[in-house]
Formats: C-alpha cells, sequence, structure tokens
C-alpha cells in the first residue's frame, strides 16, 4: 500500500488468482514503486468507504499522508520493507479514505522484483483490526482497575487455581502482598510455593487441615495461621477465601491475605488486662460478672453469693434470680439502661436498682458494665462489669437530702425574720408616733369631753397592735433578752401554774417533769412564752373537744448524727421540753408552714398565726431547736431543745450600759406623771431621727415637759447645725443609731471631735455587741433600747440628765 504507482504501460496483467484477489475477506492490492494503486480487491474497497475500485483509485493521489493517522507509522512501515523486503503484523490506526473515520488495521506486505532485481511493485493485504483493539483495550483497562481497586484493599487479593494433587497457580495478586511478606506478587507468581516457607512450624496441622478441606471441595474457609519473617518477626495472618469454579484440573479460588496481628496482640492484651481487672475489682469488694449474651452463661466472682445472703456452694441461677429480685419499680428502668447500651446508644451500662436479699431485705446496687465484643451486625456478643452494694450511700443520700429540705426551711425561715422585724420596727415607729400624739391629744382635749371616748378606743387599737408588732419582733429575734443561767424546770413549774387556770374545761393536763432543774442559759419570760403558746397550741387544735396536754421535761443526749437530723445541732447534752397532744395531728405540708408567721389553720378571725412563729424565734435566738411529729389522727407533740448550761445559777440582769425598757404602763398616767415631774432647768436636748413623725412629736414632747429642744432629721443637718452654731451649749444629744446617710455612731464620733466634752446618747432596736464595742470607741456610753412609748423616751432622757447631774 506504501508503494508508489508504475506506468500503465507496466502494469502486469491480472494473472490466474484475480478470482481469488476479489473473493479475500479482507483488503488487498498491489501498488506501484511511484505510488499509485494498481489494483484494490473489493474488500479494500468497502473498508475505505468507496462503492467500487475506480472510485478510489481515482479520488486517492498521496497514500502516505492521507492513510495513516500518525505519519510517523508510514516512515517506519517504509524503513522495515526497504530492510527486509517484506512488512508482517504492522499494526496502525489509518483514516478511511473517504469518510475519514479512524481504524485500526493490521497490514503484511512484500516487494516484488525482476529477475535483475529491479523493484517492479508491492503486494500486501490490510485487515481491519478495531474489535480486537478494542477488547484489548477492555482487558488493559480492566486490569489497570482491578489493581487500582486491590491496591485500596486492606492486605492482598489472589486468585489461584489448585489443582487436584495439591499444586498452585496464582492467576492474580495485588501488590499488598509485599506489605505482609516483603516480596514482590511476582515472586510468589512465579513460585507458589514460596509461602511454605514462611509458615510457623506450631501450625503446620491448621495449613494442612486446610489443604484438605480445598481438595474436598469446600466452599468457604477462613484461617488464622502465623508466619515468621527471614527477620524474626512472627504476624498473624487471616486468609479468607471461596471457591469459584470447578475444571478437570482442579478448583479455582479467590480470597485475600490480611495481616491481624495488631488485633492478636491487642487481644492478648485485652486477656491479660481483664485477669487484672477482676482481681484488682474482686479485691475491692465489688462483684464482677462476665456474660457471654450468645449462650446467656455468666460468671460471678466469688463473694458475690454472698453479697446477697446466699452461701457460696448453695446451688442457684444466681443471674437470674438477681433480676427476678430485682424491686418492681425498677424492673423498667433496668431493661431499658441495658438495651440502651446494646443499641449503641450509650458507651456503657450503668443502673441503680434495688434488689431483695435471700432474707428478705432490700439493697441497693450500682450496676456497671461495657459490651467487649459484637458480631457483624452489631449484635452484642460479650459483657463484663460488676455489681456494687451502695446501700450506706443511697442512705447518706435520703439523709443529705432531708438536712438540705432542713437548711432550706432554716434559710426560708431567716429571711421571713428578717423581714417581719424590718416590717415590725417601721410599724412600731408608726405606733410610737400614734400612741405619743394620742397622749398629747387627751392633754390637749381635757377631761370629761365626748372625745376622750373616741381617743380611748383608738389608744385601746393601738396598744393591741404594739402586742401584735411585740410578737413579730420576737418571732425575728429582735427583742431585747435577759439571757440568764437558770433552772428551766422551776420556770415551767410556774407557767403550769397558770396554765392550769386558763385551759378550757374537758382538757386534761398532765405532766412529767424533771426532778433536777436542768439549768440553761435562756431569758425567763421567753421561755414561760414558749410554754404558753405551746399548750395554747395544743389545746386550739382540740377545737372544743376533750383531749389531754402532756408537758414533759427531760435531759437527753444528742449525737452529732441526730443533731444534724434535727436541724444543725452541736451535738451534747439538752433540756428537752416537749408538749405533746391527741388532737386531730397534721399532714406533711401543714407541718412544712406551721413556723410561718400569719400561717393559721384555724377559721378566719381566731388566730393571728403567730403563735408558733414567735415560739420559732424565741428557741432560734436561744441557739436551740424546735422539731415536730404528728400524722393525721394521731395528734401532735413539739419538742423543744436547748443546750444545757454549766455553773451557778444567777439573778436576771440587764445588759451592761443599755438602759433597760421600763414596765408598761398607761400612757395616758405615764404622759400625765411626766408632764407633772419637773424637768431639769433650762437644759438643752438635741434629738436626731430620720422619722419625720417621730421628730415632730419628740421635739412637742420634750418642749411640753420644759425642754429647749432642737430636732433633726439627718445626722449630716444636725453637725451642720453645731458648727455654725459653736457657742450653743447642748446638754444632751440623743440620735437614732440606723438612718440613711451617716449612722448614729457616726454623728457622735464627729460631736466628740467638734465638742470633746459632749455628752452623746444612742438609741437602737437591736443592741448587739458590736454596737456597744462601737458606741464605746466612740466615746458614748449611754445606749438605750428604742422606746414604742414616748412617755418612756421623755424618762429615760430625763434619767440621762439627772444622772450626769
Amino acid at each position: 500500500m506504501n508503494a508508489l504507482s508504475l506506468p500503465p504501460s507496466l502494469s502486469p496483467s491480472d494473472g490466474d488468482f484475480s478470482t481469488l484477489f476479489n473473493f479475500l475477506p479482507i483488503g488487498a492490492y498491489r501498488s506501484a514503486p511511484d505510488g499509485r494503486v494498481l489494483r484494490a480487491n473489493q474488500a479494500l474497497v468497502a473498508l475505505n468507504g468507496y462503492a467500487c475500485e475506480a472510485d478510489l483509485m481515482a479520488d486517492v493521489h498521496d497514500i502516505g499522508r492521507e492513510w495513516y493517522v500518525d505519519l510517523g507509522r508510514r516512515t517506519e512501515f517504509r524503513r522495515q520493507l526497504e530492510k527486509n523486503g517484506f512488512v508482517r503484523g504492522f499494526v496502525s490506526e489509518v483514516h478511511r479514505l473517504k469518510t475519514r473515520e479512524k481504524v485500526w488495521v493490521s497490514e503484511n506486505a512484500h516487494s516484488v522484483r525482476d529477475a535483475n532485481g529491479t523493484l517492479l511493485y508491492y503486494e500486501g493485504t490490510i485487515e481491519d483490526i478495531s474489535e480486537r483493539m478494542k477488547d484489548q483495550k477492555a482487558v488493559r483497562d480492566g486490569a489497570e482497575q482491578l489493581h487500582l481497586i486491590t491496591s485500596q484493599v486492606p492486605g492482598a487479593v489472589f486468585s489461584v487455581h489448585v489443582g487436584h494433587n495439591g499444586t498452585r497457580e496464582y492467576r492474580f495478586l495485588s501488590a499488598g502482598i509485599r506489605d505482609i511478606y516483603g516480596f514482590e506478587a511476582e515472586e510468589l507468581m512465579r513460585s507458589p510455593t514460596l509461602l511454605a516457607r514462611y509458615f510457623h512450624p506450631e501450625d503446620q496441622p491448621v495449613l494442612e487441615r486446610d489443604r484438605l478441606a480445598i481438595m474436598a471441595g469446600q466452599t468457604h474457609l477462613e484461617t488464622e495461621f502465623r508466619v515468621v519473617l527471614p527477620d524474626g518477626r512472627i504476624k498473624w495472618i487471616c486468609n479468607r477465601s471461596c471457591a469459584v469454579s470447578e475444571d478437570e484440573r482442579g478448583f479455582l479460588r479467590v480470597g485475600v491475605l490480611l495481616d491481624i496481628t495488631d488485633r492478636k496482640e491487642a487481644e492478648a492484651a485485652l486477656h491479660e488486662s481483664e485477669a487484672l481487672w477482676k482481681l484488682a475489682l474482686e479485691n475491692t469488694g465489688d462483684g464482677v460478672w462476665d456474660w457471654n449474651l450468645v449462650t446467656n452463661e455468666e460468671y460471678f466472682s466469688r463473694g458475690m453469693k454472698g453479697m446477697f445472703g446466699y452461701d457460696e456452694d448453695e446451688d442457684i441461677d444466681l443471674s437470674h434470680e438477681l433480676d427476678a429480685s430485682t424491686h418492681p419499680e425498677d424492673v423498667a428502668q433496668m431493661w431499658l439502661d441495658r438495651q440502651t447500651h446494646f443499641d449503641g446508644q450509650a458507651d456503657g451500662y450503668r443502673n441503680e436498682r434495688r434488689i431483695r436479699c435471700k432474707d428478705g431485705s432490700w439493697k441497693w446496687v450500682l450496676s456497671r458494665g461495657v459490651v467487649l465484643s459484637r458480631d457483624d451486625d452489631g449484635k452484642p456478643l460479650r459483657m463484663i462489669g460488676t455489681h456494687t452494694d451502695i446501700t450506706e450511700h443511697k442512705h447518706a443520700e435520703a439523709q443529705h437530702r432531708a438536712l438540705e429540705a432542713q437548711l432550706r426551711e432554716s434559710q426560708k425561715m431567716e429571711a421571713i425574720g428578717t423581714l417581719a422585724g424590718g416590717v415590725a420596727h417601721d410599724f412600731n415607729n408608726l405606733l410610737a408616733a400614734i400612741l405619743g400624739n394620742l397622749v398629747l391629744a387627751r392633754e390637749d382635749v381635757g377631761e370629761n369631753k365626748a372625745a376622750q371616748e373616741s381617743l380611748g378606743e383608738i389608744h385601746r387599737a393601738a396598744i393591741r397592735a404594739r402586742q401584735l408588732v411585740q410578737q413579730i419582733l420576737t418571732f425575728s429575734r429582735r427583742q431585747t433578752q435577759e439571757m440568764v443561767l437558770q433552772p428551766l424546770t422551776p420556770l415551767v413549774e410556774e407557767g403550769l401554774q397558770l396554765m392550769r387556770s386558763l385551759l378550757p374545761a374537758g382538757l386534761r393536763l398532765e405532766t412529767r417533769l424533771s426532778a433536777t432543774g436542768l439549768p440553761v442559759l435562756a431569758d425567763a419570760t421567753q421561755m414561760q412564752q414558749v410554754l404558753m403558746n405551746l399548750c395554747t397550741n395544743a389545746w386550739q387544735a382540740m377545737e372544743g373537744r376533750g383531749g389531754d396536754i402532756t408537758v414533759a421535761l427531760s435531759e437527753v443526749r444528742v449525737d452529732a448524727s441526730q443533731g444534724l437530723q434535727m436541724g444543725g445541732l452541736v451535738g451534747g447534752t439538752f433540756a428537752c421540753l416537749s408538749v405533746a397532744d391527741n388532737g386531730p395531728g397534721m399532714d406533711a405540708a401543714t407541718q412544712q408552714r406551721i413556723f410561718e408567721p400569719f400561717f393559721t389553720t384555724k377559721a378566719p378571725g381566731t388566730g393571728t398565726g403567730l403563735g408558733l412563729a414567735v415560739v420559732h424565734g424565741i428557741v432560734k435566738a436561744h441557739q436551740g431547736v424546735i422539731t415536730v411529729q404528728s400524722r393525721p389522727g394521731e395528734g401532735a407533740r413539739f419538742d423543744v431543745y436547748l443546750p444545757m448550761g454549766s455553773g451557778p445559777s444567777q439573778e436576771p440582769v440587764a445588759p451592761a450600759d443599755v438602759a433597760a425598757a421600763p414596765v408598761q404602763a398607761d400612757p395616758v398616767a405615764s404622759a400625765a406623771t411626766a408632764t407633772a415631774a419637773a424637768a431639769p432647768v433650762g437644759k438643752h436636748v438635741v434629738y436626731i431621727d430620720d422619722y419625720e413623725a417621730l421628730v415632730f412629736l419628740v421635739g412637742r414632747l420634750l418642749r411640753k415637759q420644759g425642754y429647749r429642744t432642737h430636732t433633726f432629721e439627718s445626722g449630716e443637718a444636725a453637725l451642720a447645725w453645731l458648727r455654725d452654731n459653736p457657742d450653743d451649749a447642748v446638754d444632751l444629744i440623743v440620735t437614732d443609731q440606723n438612718m440613711p446617710g451617716i449612722s448614729g455612731v457616726e454623728v457622735a464620733r464627729e460631736v466628740r471631735r467638734m465638742r470633746p466634752d459632749q455628752r452623746v446618747a444612742i438609741v437602737s432596736g437591736h443592741i448587739d455587741d458590736k454596737l456597744l464595742a462601737d458606741a464605746l470607741a466612740a466615746g458614748v456610753t449611754d445606749v438605750m433600747a428604742k422606746q414604742d412609748r414616748m412617755d418612756a423616751l421623755g424618762e429615760s432622757i430625763r434619767g440621762l440628765l439627772e444622772r450626769a447631774v
């Protein structure tokens, strides 16, 4: 085909083979050395897209340029033809001359010369091999893809033919074999017995068993064995294979070789750690269990049976027994916690439940565990864990919750007390102004006037309000106390004498008092108020029915645990005052609120709800606690615990340097007496208080009693007046302690700086050691409790001035 055409005069005749020439199924041609086509059979004409030989010969002018896709192939074709005189199986990609479509062809050609060696023409054949080339490319692509795929698969993928005589021939082997054994795939394909040199001697029986299984036609095999590498390292190999076909010579199997050394080492380490873990847990007292979830067999460590009261040699199915003995309320949560871990939704299994022991008692048990192995579908196969007895811990938790509830209750009562005390203090100031102005109003009106009756009613209502305020102040522990070490028994006996005269008909009072005095540090009046309030609460609970009230007094010993449960008492010896009744009792909700001020279960108008609140406040102020025990229909009992004191008993004494409040009297009579008493002539008093109504009232009262008076509603205003009037002598400055801006102590300190000899008295509704110390440091020795009656305040001021004289 790659020859030049001869002149027509040199064109040979068709000869005897013309019919064969056209009959050939592949293209055939004859061409002259000058490149023109002399003859082309029908197959070649069709290959190039023409209808007849004449069209092909007329259309083709430069066969070399128009035939080959790669012109370099034409050069190579001519080189071989000139060198050898022939070309065989020359494969090239060419153009169909008419359609320019690309096809693959295989060419055979030779040179024809005369006797003198002169080149006459070329002859040859051309075969369309496009389909063959396409198939070969598919095979190459498939092989390449197979190598790419197997290179991503861990281990070595193989295809091996196993003969009936045991010989092996590897048809395919991936490059992963190098990572396992260290040699290339080609080496094993050349020498199939190479693997046998690496087998561990102890695993030879395993491999022989597999060989026999293959020869017997077993389809699937999975074997784990060891190999010894040339450097002495040992690896664990897993061989998984299956049979895919069988012929007369043997079996074709495909499979994969996997390096499982890491897994085997991890399993060995796990087994070792499991043994150590079980040993450690058994030594800590926890019960260890190992559960085969496939067979449902469960191993328990020694001592597990004893945890639940069974003997070690007792023949029981402990696993079933523990589940069956789980408290009915805990069963659902136990199964839910297990299933959650089985489903992989939790990293471990953890459950707390109650289990009934052999003797019928209940134990709280903490179960913890983890699934160690699962199958390919994720189904758990084996689980290990522990059972821990947490009964004491649970009891401690319950006690802790109870203590927290007591603490919250104590904090609530403390907050209510603070609020009530603040409100009562302000309300007391209002009542003081009302009562003081009431005294002055009755004096201004004069006796035998019609208005006196109305003023008297106002006076009685104000007195009742003041008594209510006193109860609130007692509850909030803001009332001045006279704490004296004295025997409690005589105080209780004295209070009971009064109680017997007050008890309604049908009620019986029983007493069980200690024969000893039981010394306590207490305010006698307040202790009797506690007894009166508790007994009054008891008989009111009877709601008019008959019943018994029992008052008991005894010495008790309270340990630290009991003290915590009762509200934070320090362990020690206590005097316990108990008041019990056999009335209707109370439910738990009522018991939680009975010490709140203004809480009452009585009908409207029959109680203030302050009786028990006042008791609570007094007991707290005495460093004690009060508890209640009651159930509906079973009555109630209140126990008051007061710390026992030591040393000789004392008589009640008012706190040093603090003016005691005078005995309550009728304010009208007191005011008259105060007015009648001669005030120190010309005495100058400065009074300071932030309550405007009280300032006005005190100023009027003092002037009415004959004092020269200046009043101020703030310490700052008073100090400014003193600076502006340095020559105006002042006999006494009386200042409230708690005021916005500067306090009474700060006023005193500044006054003493300006006037070193000036006498200052401080008035406060809450006197404590800190106030006394701060006042003394400021040069103040006169600290008075705040009076709720103006006549009492006037008497106190007069007393201070007379004492100075």
